[in-house]
């Protein structure tokens, strides 16, 4: 009688997780060193933390797919437009200097690709759908806080969190969704602890209750997150359709080095005709 073949042990998948929990663990550590580095300081300091933040960004994109990168950048594009728009422009929360720091657009990058790594590990793969459940549970008990025992009334937390339970049911990637749960709600309850940003008693338009953070903000990041799995795909076929314009024709068979050594042949030969004819132009 053959039973069913013994899945992976615990002790495998946690090996197998390393790297992926050890991205998490950089961008988890990186942003409260940011977060308190800003304590107290100016702009010039903002953007030398900035500067940090976009080459932690890129050293951690080096060894990543192209579609990783284009999520990551669609990321970084959506959050730069919806910071501008809901802080200096909405108010519905404003930055300690009344700005939007150098560091916050590369670090959306890096917070969208801490929910990627963790999300993609084989560690929460093996919780599969008990991960989202959990992050349901975990994130309607906050919400349910914020609606009653919280100093701030929290409605907006508790619309959030709906959006952020459509996410975990009907997305296309649920744990990442999960997993952007995790890491956004240390980063909001560290940044509003420290007093990076603030975030105002109500929405923009007066009619929801907002708490400082709303308890269900990741379901607001989790559109940021499904951008980026929706049109990262679309975005890079259109890039190398793009950058294949820019190529030299290649034969069969015919490997890029020797495609692009015909081509600068080719370009000297055409240079070797034009001179020819104009001396012949010359000479006549």
């Amino acid at each position: 009688m053959t039973g069913i073949p013994p899945g992976p042990s615990l002790g495998s998948t946690v090996r197998a997780s390393r790297r992926d929990l050890a991205l998490f663990a950089v961008v988890a550590m990186w942003v409260p060193l940011v977060l308190v580095a800003d304590v107290g300081v100016g702009v010039w300091t903002q953007r030398a933390l900035g500067a940090g933040t976009w080459a932690l960004l890129l050293v951690l994109m080096r060894s990543e797919s192209p579609r990783t990168r284009a999520q990551v950048a669609i990321v970084v594009g959506y959050a730069t437009v919806i910071e501008y728009t809901c802080s200096p422009l909405l108010g519905a929360y404003t930055y300690r200097l009344h700005n939007v720091p150098a560091f916050v657009p590369p670090g959306h990058g890096l917070v969208y690709f801490a929910a990627l790594a963790l999300g993609r590990s084989p560690l929460f793969a093996l919780a599969g759908r008990r991960a989202a459940l959990a992050t349901l549970a975990v994130g309607g008990a906050y919400a349910a806080w914020g609606l009653t025992f919280s100093s701030r009334l929290d409605v907006l937390g508790a619309v959030w969190l709906g959006f952020l339970a459509l996410f975990l049911l009907r997305g296309r990637a649920p744990l990442v969704y999960a997993a952007a749960f995790v890491i956004v709600t240390y980063l909001e309850l560290i940044g509003t602890g420290l007093g990076t940003w603030t975030w105002a008693g109500h929405d923009p338009t007066g009619l929801l209750a907002v708490g400082n953070p709303p308890s269900g903000a990741a379901g607001g990041y989790c559109f940021f997150d499904a951008a980026a799995l929706t049109l990262a795909g679309p975005v890079l076929a259109r890039w190398q359709r793009v950058a294949g314009r820019w190529r030299p024709a290649r034969l069969p068979g015919q490997s890029p080095a020797s495609s692009a050594s015909a081509a600068s042949q080719a370009s000297l030969r055409a240079a070797t005709r034009s001179r020819q004819c104009a001396a012949s132009s010359a000479e006549a």
